[in-house]
């Protein structure tokens, strides 16, 4: 929800230190001080004109009170964190950056295709992707697909019912043709399609056995977290890919042991994503304020060359190489799995490895030698004709 709110005196600014050039940003509409999620509590709030987070701190009730806030922004996509009632009874305007990661999450999802099939020697050629929710995520992800080869069938009974297009298909359709099935829907609690819970038994009983399961949006999709672990033992699972979890950080140590990929809730953490949600939430307190915008971001160098086997080109072993020298997930499988040995502190492990994850470039801030190879091209990849 947007609003608008002349002012010209200087604000007091609480950020977040996970907002990607918060401080930078933010300092051209007042004084800006930098926190820890972990540290942002109702004390902390007084005096604040403007709060601006990621998703790990609870905007609700108790962390409102006593506060004077005017404004709250979330430089993330999701907004389950936040309780618009306790905003709206306050009078708190508030803006989330809806799709400002959506590339992010979608090359995380490609990347762990990559991974999967350059560890098996599979192609992906003519199978089918199944994409549970086809908003910002999922509309994206059907896009870089094709460069894999895949057939692509989406299903999002909201978006079905609001447009009336036949493309979105019914969940038992797209489970029981699918040899990947890909989940980016929202985190809901109310309603016909409400997801809390949606991946339950009659769900993973519908999947395609041998079927890939890859969980990228929000852990408690799932029901019971123990079914994951029980198909990917029993082979019920060709493969288990996941990025969220229940109760995080304090996560599950078997559901590492049992994932072919377990990353700690980055997909959406590429550097690329999260200064495009501190660009829309900053427009967003301009415009509430009534300011003009003197932050934008940085023009980036020139695509960055990587070195790839050009004797391979056309092969779907250059492809997966190429997507891999730009990011690789398995990093950050081994980064996480380092915590498994201390089941008491994986927690703090967890929190710790998302607090300080390097900064991941998309695709497209990468070039090739080769001369624009088309499936390359689709994933966003900047070709250079060889001299």
């Amino acid at each position: 929800m947007i609003g608008t709110q002349s002012s010209s005196r200087s604000l007091n600014i609480l950020c977040a230190t996970s907002v990607a050039a918060g401080e930078e940003a933010f300092s051209s509409l007042g004084n800006v001080t930098m926190m820890p999620e972990s540290e942002i509590r109702a004390g902390a709030l007084r005096d604040v004109d403007v709060l601006i987070t990621r998703s790990k701190v609870k905007v609700n009730d108790e962390l409102l009170r006593g506060s004077n806030l005017q404004f709250y922004g979330t430089a993330t996509a999701g907004s389950d964190h936040v309780d618009e009632a306790a905003l709206a009874a306050r009078g708190i305007t508030w803006s989330e950056a809806a799709g400002c990661n959506a590339r992010s999450v979608a090359e995380y999802v490609i990347a762990s295709l990559a991974h999967l099939g350059r560890k098996r020697t599979i192609s992906w050629r003519d199978r089918t992707l199944a994409i549970i929710g086809a908003g910002h995520v999922g509309s994206c992800l059907g896009v870089l697909a094709k460069a894999l080869g895949l057939q692509v069938r989406y299903c999002d009974p909201p978006l079905a019912e609001r447009t009336g297009e036949t493309r979105y298909e019914s969940l038992d359709d797209v489970l029981a043709g699918a040899d990947l099935v890909s989940l980016h829907v929202p985190l809901t609690d109310s309603g016909r399609h409400a997801t809390r819970g949606m991946v339950n038994q009659r769900f993973l009983n519908m999947m395609k056995p041998g079927a890939i399961f890859i969980n990228s949006s929000r852990g408690e999709v799932v029901a019971d977290e123990s079914e994951l672990i029980a198909r990917r033992a029993d082979g019920r699972f060709g493969g288990l890919v996941l990025d969220v979890y229940h109760h995080e950080p304090a996560i599950m140590p078997e559901l590492i042991e049992a994932a072919d990929l377990a990353t700690p809730h980055i997909a959406g953490y590429s550097l690329d994503g999260r200064l495009m949600g501190t660009q829309m939430i900053y427009e967003a307190a301009c415009r509430h304020f009534g300011r003009e915008p003197r932050w934008h971001m940085s023009a980036d160098e020139a695509p960055r060359s990587l070195a790839v086997p050009l004797s391979h080109a056309g092969s779907d072993d250059l492809l997966h190489s190429t997507i891999l020298a730009a990011y690789d997930p398995w990093t950050d499988h081994t980064a996480l799995k380092k915590g498994v040995t201390n089941p008491s502190s994986l927690a703090q492990h967890f929190s710790a490895l998302r607090a300080n994850y390097p900064d991941r470039r998309s695709f497209t801030r990468f070039a090739t030698e080769l001369e624009r190879e088309p499936r390359l091209a689709i994933l966003g990849f900047a070709g250079r004709e060889r001299s």
